[in-house]
């Protein structure tokens, strides 16, 4: 679905109309090909911290160009800075000191990434510097426009060498409408990442289960998950089963229809998963459903749906392939939360309770797993689907704008993201919730 404002500010007319009244002006992203390279340029890598000496080393085992000192006249394609050895406020200026120079440098699209270290494992003024880094991140973000992102990303001591598929997606344009995040890594004590054999080809070999599959974000995380080399079971009602169908033959998947709210639900799935493909890797709880009213107008058929498919049905799903040992070791859990989670939003006091409870799962689980295992989210913005194609014009368009990117997102954004958290590389990254959102302008 294409964006008719993003086109009407492209043409000459509206390029003069967006220069005189300061209207959005938002540019077409850059997102991932595949078969491409992660980065198409060089990244200007700076820093003293513990992990500035390993930097070069990791971008290259993703065949990521890096260099530590910019040349006059040369654009870049990204920024890390290893803001690990700050350690209290008066350093912070070592923020200013690398990036000032360097942020007419850069090409269209870029991308930054900050370095720190977890505040709640530090002590002191340095828990205060490490904290300051986000305020620093937020902002930069919203200022960079061009279709550029700012990341900050905390990693745990010991937790060095498990950085790499992070840095790779952050860094990529698979991370295109992800910006103002702050990630962790390590901060639960999981810091072992199992080698990658193919960077290209992470998932090879591995069991991805995808429920909400036959269309829209579930049937895009469907296809990453595939191209990234995972074989994928896809569930969904039994009312969507052709369609379910076409696109997991399409992508020499597996199929399961079933309502997911069914009391047999999770040992149907269980047993399925046990044997045809002796286990699971990967687990996306994408299924969801809208059921909109004002809470005075909300009835109880209303409200009970909602929770039931969005929260209390990935709960049990999940409690039963973990009961039967069914998801194998280092194996990814993926919850699919919204920005309505966060913020709240006006007639979905049912749909932002169970998106904010998708968060307290991963909360409540990300101490407790076992094997390796990690359980994050993804918290999606505005993303143009057939389901915000039918919101009233003004609503949409006004949804759309108010983020750093002036534009929606694409349902393979979040497809992008939930294959990073797949990707066996990120087993260090456990409990996190990113949004997906574009940095919505009004909160972080």
């Amino acid at each position: 679905m294409s964006d008719k404002y993003q086109s009407f500010t492209a043409s000459p007319i509206g390029k003069l109309l967006v220069k005189n009244l300061g209207l959005p002006a938002p540019m077409k992203l850059d997102r991932y090909t595949e078969g491409a390279p992660l980065v198409d340029g060089t990244v200007v890598v700076g820093g003293r911290g513990r992990l500035a000496e390993s930097l070069p080393g990791l971008l290259d085992t993703l065949g990521i160009a890096s260099t530590e000192v910019a040349e006059e006249g040369a654009t870049y394609k990204g920024l890390v800075f290893d803001a690990t050895g700050i350690t209290g406020s008066a350093d912070l200026v070592a923020l200013r000191d690398f990036f000032t120079p360097l942020l007419r440098s850069l090409d269209r699209c870029p991308r930054l990434v900050v370095l720190g270290t977890p505040p709640e494992l530090l002590e002191g003024g340095e828990r205060v510097a490490q904290r300051a880094l986000e305020g620093f991140t937020r902002s930069l973000g919203k200022e960079i426009g061009r279709g550029g992102t700012v990341q900050l990303v905390y990693v745990a001591e010991g937790a060095e060498a498990a950085t790499a598929s992070t840095l790779g997606f952050l860094l990529s344009p698979k991370s295109a409408y992800v910006s103002g995040q702050v990630v962790r890594i390590g901060a639960t004590g999981s810091v072992k990442a199992p080698a990658v054999q193919d960077w290209q080809r992470p998932l090879t070999g591995k069991v991805a289960l995808v429920t909400g599959a036959s269309r829209g974000i579930g049937e895009q995380i469907a296809r990453v998950l595939h191209r990234d080399g995972a074989t994928v079971l896809g569930v969904d009602v039994p009312q969507a089963a052709s369609e379910l169908q076409v696109v997991m033959k399409e992508i020499d998947g597996d199929w399961l229809t079933l309502d997911i709210t069914a009391a047999d639900a999770p040992q149907r799935i269980a047993h399925h998963l046990k044997e045809k493909h002796g286990g699971v890797d990967v687990v996306v709880h994408n299924a969801g459903i809208t059921r909109d009213k004002k809470l005075a107008n909300m009835q109880e058929d209303r409200w009970d749906s909602v929770i039931a498919v969005n929260l209390t049905a990935p709960e049990r799903i999940t409690r039963e392939l973990l009961d039967q040992g069914v998801v194998n070791p280092n194996g990814a859990i993926v919850g699919v939360a919204s920005i309505a989670g966060i913020a709240g939003n006006v007639g979905q006091t049912n749909y932002a309770a169970s998106k904010a409870g998708v968060i307290g799962f991963v909360d409540s689980l990300a101490g407790e797993l076992e094997d390796g295992i990690t359980i994050n989210a993804v918290a999606p913005g505005f993303i143009i689907t057939a389901m915000t194609a039918a919101v009233p014009f003004a609503t949409r368009e006004v949804g759309q704008r108010l983020n750093a990117m002036s534009q929606g997102g694409l349902p393979v954004d979040v497809a992008e993201t939930i294959a990073w958290y797949a990707n066996p590389g990120s087993s260090a990254v456990n409990g996190n919730v990113v949004r997906v959102c574009g940095q919505m302008m009004l909160g972080a």
